[in-house]
């Protein structure tokens, strides 16, 4: 499992889920909850949860579900919806085309 964690942007690479600071907004906003601003350490849990999910075949019962449950309380919803969420595919999942681009070299990006 690796997040990385940058000033502006937080990817998985276990998940297709993604995280990008919006100061417009005056916090972050994170592909699997569309509409919900985060602050830093809440979006850092809903990306550690989508990586978590991205891999394993989680249910109640499973050795990861205690830790699942707490970070989805953290987020306001049941485990098993936290999951579903940040599992489900979709096309407008990542946020921004060049979000590995801006981790790895900030001025190539255009930040």
């Amino acid at each position: 499992m690796t997040v990385t964690i940058s000033d502006t942007a937080i990817t998985s690479d276990r998940s297709h889920c993604t995280a990008r600071h919006s100061p417009d907004r005056n916090g972050w906003e994170v592909s699997w909850l569309p509409g919900q601003v985060l602050d830093r350490n809440t979006a850092i849990t809903a990306m550690v949860l989508a990586d978590t999910a991205a891999e394993h075949d989680l249910h109640d019962g499973h050795p990861l579900w205690p830790p699942v449950q707490s970070w989805a309380g953290e987020l306001g919803l049941a485990a098993a919806e936290a999951i579903a969420k940040a599992s489900r595919p979709s096309e407008s999942r990542s946020i921004g085309k060049d979000l590995a681009a801006e981790l790895s070299d900030p001025e190539a990006a255009g930040s």
